[in-house]
């Protein structure tokens, strides 16, 4: 049996980073069915809708999207059932006092295998308003356009 090696990426939240500033990441395990994981090692997951919460000291992951397995039969798992998350009993309480602060959510960034075990990238974020939106969107233009000229300039073409 060959054990697997590394980080494989099965799904990225990358609205996320548009709609939340991330303060903090985590990674955390979850804790999962067979019928999930098998689906999970064909790729297929969604973040898109997903929170966590910290509910009588324990970190649960909500509404995020795992298929059905296609081969599954009647023992096949619900497809946006809560998950427990699994962390440190420091890094539970150490969320919980952050999460108290106003505005702060748990906000799943990636759902990957590392080192064959299924885990979560957790950020602490904050969420953004319209105008930090545009102020983001307009930052990273002007970095663009900066790129662009800096190419050209070294190309001779200005």
């Amino acid at each position: 049996m060959v054990k697997e090696r590394g980080r494989k990426v099965i799904a990225q939240n990358r609205r996320a980073r548009h709609d939340w500033s991330v303060l903090d990441t985590y990674e955390a395990g979850i804790a999962l069915t067979g019928t999930e994981v098998k689906s999970l090692r064909q790729g297929k997951a969604s973040l898109v809708d997903g929170f966590a919460t910290v509910d009588d000291g324990e970190v649960w992951l909500r509404n995020v999207h795992i298929p059905e397995y296609t081969e599954g039969t009647w023992t096949n798992h619900e497809p946006r059932r809560s998950r427990k998350l699994l962390l440190h009993r420091h890094e539970i309480l150490r969320l919980v006092g952050k999460i108290k602060e106003t505005g702060l959510s748990l906000v799943p960034m990636s759902l990957y295998f590392s080192d064959g075990k299924a885990k979560v990238e957790l950020a602490l974020a904050r969420g953004k308003k319209a105008h930090d939106k545009r102020q983001d969107l307009a930052k990273r233009d002007a970095e663009r356009e900066i790129q662009r000229e800096m190419g050209r300039r070294a190309k001779g073409i200005r």
